[in-house]
């Protein structure tokens, strides 16, 4: 989807598919085992939408890729699903995540918040920083639902594996970043993008500008979004590695540094939540770190947009 101007919209997709949940001060079927994954898409996508023969986006739909071998000084064989996230969606996504969890040894999941932090089963997400409030105002506007508010995290499976806000500002002050460094990279990537896709003639504000007067509001921006936030995945790639980001490669060390954790206790099947920005890292690691090949990947709906 053509970015005119990346500016105006960038930090709301990164609210909705990369930036941690935050923990602000108000926050908050039959079981089965995880399906074997279907092979679909590349090995490093991670969000896609659907399209019907006219050209309409009918669904936004996020990966699960299945990763499979024996980690060095493993006892034996593990398998790890990476599960990419998207922080406000159909309450129907996210009770089929629920039901997925209930099958793995251990669950380890993003969520910048002090160690020991317990997230209430249905409870309510704080509007005590931005990026809460952002996620806040998006889940009203498209009739979505936080996932922290339905996804089950009082599981005795569910392990924290995220930074604490200390650490996140530690680390980001030593690498000299700053969120107004980070948007201006972000933008001018979006720059970039837009370049290359300028030809398509496409118009991101038009649709959005259209959706914002149709009586089906919600649906309609929701379509519009989907596009934009398939292409933020590929954006978000350069902020992992070594030269990237706190906000991907540095939390995403501290996540797989649980794993290696975990995995040392004696563990089998683990799944890897986090937002499906993270996931292009994560995955070049889970091969190089722990010797890991991805064996299957399987998409679920994360929003729903046919009528």
């Amino acid at each position: 989807m053509f970015i005119r101007r990346p500016g105006r919209f960038l930090p709301l997709l990164l609210s909705l598919a990369a930036a941690a949940p935050v923990w602000g001060q108000k926050q908050a079927a039959t079981a089965e085992a995880p399906a074997k994954p279907q092979a679909a898409g590349g090995d490093d996508e991670w969000v896609r939408s659907l399209t019907d023969e006219d050209g309409s986006v009918t669904a936004l739909q996020t990966a699960i890729g299945r990763y499979e071998g024996t980690p060095p000084g493993a006892a034996g064989p593990v398998r790890v699903d990476l599960v990419g996230a998207i922080h406000v969606g159909d309450r129907a996504y996210y009770r089929d995540l629920n039901k997925r969890f209930e099958g793995y040894d251990a669950v380890l999941f993003e969520l910048v918040a002090p160690e020991g932090t317990v997230v209430p089963k249905g409870g309510r997400v704080g509007s005590d920083n931005p990026l809460g409030a952002m996620q806040n105002g998006m889940k009203g506007l498209l009739d979505l639902e936080h996932q922290l508010e339905i996804v089950d995290y009082t599981r005795p499976n569910f392990v924290h594996a995220d930074m604490s806000p200390e650490q996140l500002f530690s680390t980001m002050e030593a690498r000299d970043e700053g969120f107004l460094k980070l948007y201006f990279r972000m933008m001018g990537q979006g720059i970039a993008e837009q370049t290359k896709t300028a030809s398509k003639g496409e118009s991101a504000e038009f649709d959005l500008m259209k959706a914002m007067f149709s009586k089906d509001r919600p649906r309609r921006m929701k379509m519009a979004l989907a596009g934009q936030l398939t292409q933020l995945d590929g954006l978000l790639t350069s902020f992992g590695g070594e030269k990237g980001t706190t906000l991907i490669h540095e939390r995403n060390r501290t996540a797989l540094d649980v794993l290696d954790r975990e995995v040392a206790a004696g563990k089998k099947s683990f799944a890897v939540f986090y937002g499906a920005g993270h996931l292009t890292d994560m995955d070049k690691h889970l091969r190089e770190r722990f010797g890991l090949r991805q064996t299957g990947k399987q998409w679920v709906t994360a929003w729903d947009l046919a009528e």
